[in-house]
């Protein structure tokens, strides 16, 4: 029999107050046999995956294809498993795994399509250096020309309140901020209003999800929407007086997919200073596309004990839009080779930093004002 859990990286009962298991159905019973394990794979796909319509995919049509290997073909689990996972892969999603003792089936052609668009070594050595400081797996420190920078490698690392509070307030006299997440892909959902209420002035919608109500392919939810709140005796950044630039690559999957959206939800939200006056919020996106996977997973157990992964409820910008298929930047700029490898710049950090400059507010004193 098959049992059901939610993903655990995706800890977001606080997130999505009501909000239930996507997979809910326990009538999905099948023999522990290649053509049972076949029959049970597809089932939950057909009943609870959630972008059949997004990517026109004919799933009946898979069923056909695929079910007289099962059935006549398959010698021992190798085979099994290699032909479960190429069906998977019809699906196109990087979300959808299948993971055995001796294997985990993957779909990664959501970005080996695509120029990479960052260098770790290029960053180490040529920006941080020994330099930056290191909490919550948040690599950060300040250029020499007063822009800030934040490196967040990965969602999986946990984002404290309080080591918030000291990276903020270490690079308060910044003339803006970079947060760069490219090569992030992924991690905890619940690590992205985390970061993002801070740069939030007024409860924000910021995103909607839909979770499975039945087996039909559009079988949905009413929309139900997420907020960004400020976070009251924390620090935040004040975005229309120092901008903030995130910068992205194709290789920005799920929660940073989500991060990226919700960034860009807070563009342009006004801000009141300690004059009165109001200004909009700066908060651009730079580099290349995201990857997306705008879906929240879920996983079941097949008869033979594998655990399929897989997409269960979309996840929509506060535009309504669908972001499964990535989130194009608000300003495209890809790195040179010959910038990278001869005169050792990044070009979407000096792209940003130069934006940056050119629209910050902050002023500085000169030495006779002091």
């Amino acid at each position: 029999m098959l049992t059901k859990h939610f993903f655990p990286f995706l800890l977001m009962a606080t997130m999505l107050g009501g909000f239930s298991s996507c997979l809910d159905d326990d009538n999905l019973e099948e023999n522990n046999t290649y053509l049972g394990n076949f029959e049970a794979c597809w089932k939950a796909m057909d009943e609870h995956y959630c972008f059949f319509t997004e990517k026109n995919i004919d799933w009946d049509r898979v069923y056909q294809v695929y079910r007289p290997y099962f059935k006549d073909s398959v010698q021992n689990q190798v085979d099994e498993f290699q032909l479960l996972a190429q069906m998977l892969a019809v699906v196109k999603d990087g979300h959808v795994n299948l993971y055995s003792s001796f294997n985990t089936a993957r779909y990664w052609s959501w970005f080996e399509d695509y120029e990479n668009n960052f260098d770790e070594n290029l960053l180490y050595d040529y920006y941080l250096g020994k330099k930056y400081w290191l909490t919550s797996g948040i690599c950060y420190g300040m250029f020499s020309d007063t822009v800030g920078y934040m490196w967040y490698p990965s969602f999986a690392s946990t984002i404290g309140e309080t080591n918030l509070d000291y990276v903020l307030a270490l690079l308060r006299n910044a003339k803006g901020l970079i947060i760069d997440v490219r090569n992030n892909g992924g991690g905890a959902l619940t690590n992205v209003p985390t970061l993002a209420n801070r740069f939030c002035t007024e409860k924000t919608l910021y995103s909607y999800i839909m979770h499975k109500t039945g087996k039909g392919h559009d079988d949905f939810s009413d929309l139900e929407p997420l907020y960004l709140k400020p976070q009251k005796g924390r620090i935040a950044w004040d975005a229309s007086r120092q901008p903030v630039v995130v910068l992205t690559n194709r290789s920005c999957y799920s929660a940073t997919n989500n991060f990226v959206a919700a960034m860009r939800s807070l563009d342009g939200t006004m801000t009141t200073d300690s004059t009165g006056a109001r200004y909009p919020k700066i908060i651009k996106t730079m580099g290349d596309k995201t990857g997306g996977g705008g879906g929240l997973p879920l996983e079941t157990i097949l008869p033979n004990g594998w655990v399929l992964r897989f997409s269960a409820c979309p996840i929509l910008d506060h535009q309504k839009n669908q972001t499964e298929n990535g989130i194009d930047p608000d300003f495209s700029v890809s790195m040179d080779s010959t910038s990278m490898f001869v005169d050792h710049k990044d070009d979407i950090i000096e792209a940003a930093r130069a934006y940056i400059i050119n629209n910050t507010r902050m002023e500085y004193k000169g030495k006779e004002e002091e």
